[in-house]
């Protein structure tokens, strides 16, 4: 007599929490991984279950790409701002720094500080033939200046050796320069307000002297190429009759870190003077950039939020298809937190495969992001980020691996706390019930 075929096979038996098939291996996690794989007859559940996996990639990939942008266009603003701006301002209480070259080498000694330059500082007007522009007057010594700012580097015409005392030669930004329609060479007169009369009832009067355009810089910066005009500084002290500059620029190696090593470097000078860094000078515009960034996030984690709560319908459906099966799992002496950790461990599952396709094509896209602007720019023959309005003409990206591991984190504990409630549902199924029409 033939051996029945499936005598020699072992049943299959529950060992505690442990589901055997001729080896081991928790059966919750079996169970659970074999749902995510098995071929659904309801293909709608299989359609919910893509399109959340699909939703959490894209809600992942689009959070890693944005934040990668912003921290590239802010890093790339602060690089624009602290080139023409300082990262500290050492000023004198009165005013006036008498000798600043003494100043300037004890400073330099300092810890993480490796320029120095002094700066005067005033408002004027520019007047040129019949055209009127504000600008805030600079007055620097080019020697020093090039320690401590890249304005050197910015020059599209003349050169910035060309500050010279006597000479009254100015600089100015090229938006400055289109607007007054002038060019190198060109004589422009600069209008400055100065205390009459001693400081008694003749208040301000208006103090004309004609500069000459020996060079125009182009720093990408609004605040800089429309309103900042640079002359030397002997010149800007005898046309305001000041003794001496206001103060110095100094620049440090580490810009993070340029608050405490300006203040520390200050310490070795016998006199007090008041130290202003780049964190105070340019607080509200960096608070601002901050406080995008953060909101971005919020937006951008909502995506991934309503993905999740795709996850919620895709197990409800599965435990509504499953009630038979949980009721035989539950008969042969399954506890409901077996149950619910089959249903956990298919959701997150769901969650963990979108969050690692999103997080690759995070990667992949904040790494590439600049060609695949100039490729669509060359396809649709337009040009998506012009200067001549985001003063930037490519897209910066910066990818931050801890941006990239707070985004997956996040990502997954949603995915995770989106199966809580399907699972605990399922794990209240009644055997009885659910196998009565069976």
């Amino acid at each position: 007599m033939a051996a029945c075929p499936y005598a020699a096979r072992e049943p299959l038996i529950f060992r505690g929490s442990l589901y055997t098939d001729g080896m081991f291996s928790p059966f919750q996690a079996f169970i659970g991984l074999r749902y995510v794989r098995a071929r659904r007859r309801n293909h709608f559940i299989s359609f919910i279950s893509l399109v959340s996996m699909l939703g959490i990639a894209i809600g992942v990939l689009a959070l890693i790409t944005v934040l990668s942008v912003m921290n590239g266009f802010q890093q790339e603003l602060t690089g624009r701002i602290l080139g023409m701006a300082s990262h500290v301002e050492v000023i004198s209480n009165d005013g006036v720094l008498h000798d600043w070259r003494t100043v300037a080498a004890t400073l330099a000694q300092g810890e993480g500080i490796v320029g120095a330059a002094p700066y005067f500082r005033a408002e004027g007007m520019l007047v040129h033939e019949r055209r009127v522009h504000g600008v805030a007057l600079r007055g620097i010594d080019p020697v020093a200046e090039t320690t401590v700012s890249l304005v050197a580097e910015k020059m599209e015409a003349g050169e910035f050796s060309a500050l010279r005392p006597g000479g009254f030669g100015m600089i100015i930004g090229a938006e400055a320069a289109h607007k007054l329609r002038v060019m190198v060479g060109d004589t422009i007169t600069l209008v400055a307000p100065q205390l009459g009369g001693g400081g008694g009832g003749a208040g301000f009067l208006p103090r004309l002297q004609r500069f000459t355009v020996v060079g125009i810089f182009s720093a990408g910066m609004h605040e800089f190429d429309s309103g900042l005009a640079l002359v030397h500084l002997d010149d800007a002290l005898l046309l305001f009759n000041r003794p001496g500059p206001a103060g110095l620029r100094l620049k440090t190696a580490d810009v993070m870190q340029a608050p405490a090593l300006g203040r520390a470097a200050v310490q070795a000078l016998p006199d007090q003077y008041e130290v202003v860094d780049w964190t105070r000078r340019h607080a509200l515009f960096f608070r601002a950039l901050k406080t995008e960034k953060q909101v971005m996030t919020v937006i951008l984690m909502l995506i991934i939020a309503v993905a999740a709560f795709n996850v919620i319908a895709t197990l409800m459906m599965v435990v509504t298809d499953k009630q038979a099966d949980i009721a035989v799992l539950r008969t042969l002496g399954a506890a409901p937190r077996s149950i619910m950790q089959i249903f956990i461990i298919q959701g997150a599952v769901i969650g963990l495969v979108g969050i690692i396709l999103g997080g690759l094509g995070g990667v992949w896209l904040a790494e590439n992001i600049n060609a695949i602007t100039l490729a669509a720019e060359q396809l649709l023959n337009v040009r998506l980020f012009s200067p001549d309005v985001y003063y930037i003409s490519e897209l910066p990206s910066e990818l931050r691996w801890q941006d990239v591991g707070v985004t997956v984190a996040l990502a997954f504990l949603l995915a995770v706390a989106a199966t809580i409630y399907p699972a605990w549902r399922a794990a209240q199924v009644q055997p009885a019930t659910a196998l009565r029409y069976e």
